[in-house]
């Protein structure tokens, strides 16, 4: 059982009930997350804002997929892994290329790249190494898509945590840690 609960629709402000609406509208249902973020408006928007920023970039939804995956496996979050495992398909990417990215692998240099240094920042909670930076430059990552690649661990790491403190109910196809 959930410790934080998804809020009450029929008790939720009329602001946070058309955000969610808008949600549903958009994905098709309010997943657990969401609604377990709409118990804090200022949370729910944050993620939603930064969630809408992020698609923005220069990025491809292939990159985003696999950078949430290769987060999510670094943190441990069997939520987001079982959601960006579905949601990974729909980019674009077979069972292998899920797999590789939880793993931070990737078949080209630059996607690479992005997942290993990814994986590094929070490892090292955002403390990389000379080496690390110039890693990532010759993976093809440049300082534009290193900002990026930190726009990203703040997004999935504010999910993650946001899951593991909650206990979010997984209500996507579950995969396993």
């Amino acid at each position: 059982m959930a410790r934080i609960q998804t809020i009450n629709r029929e008790t939720a402000t009329a602001e946070v009930n058309a955000t969610l609406d808008a949600v549903k509208a958009k994905l098709g249902k309010v997943p657990n997350l969401i609604a377990t973020l709409a118990q804090a408006p200022v949370a729910l928007n944050a993620y939603l804002g930064l969630s809408e920023g992020v698609t923005k970039g220069r990025l491809s939804a292939k990159q985003r997929e696999s950078l949430a995956l290769a987060i999510g496996q670094a943190n441990n979050c069997q939520y987001c892994l079982s959601a960006h495992s579905l949601i990974a398909k729909g980019a674009g990417l077979n069972t292998e290329a899920i797999q590789a990215a939880r793993k931070a692998e990737a078949t080209d240099a630059v996607t690479a790249g992005l997942l290993k240094l990814a994986v590094k920042i929070v490892q090292q909670r955002g403390v990389i190494s000379d080496q690390d930076f110039i890693e990532a430059h010759l993976a093809g990552v440049d300082d534009g898509l290193i900002l990026e690649v930190i726009a990203h661990v703040a997004l999935n790491t504010l999910t993650n945590y946001t899951n593991h403190i909650a206990q979010t109910e997984i209500d996507f196809p579950v995969v396993t840690l």
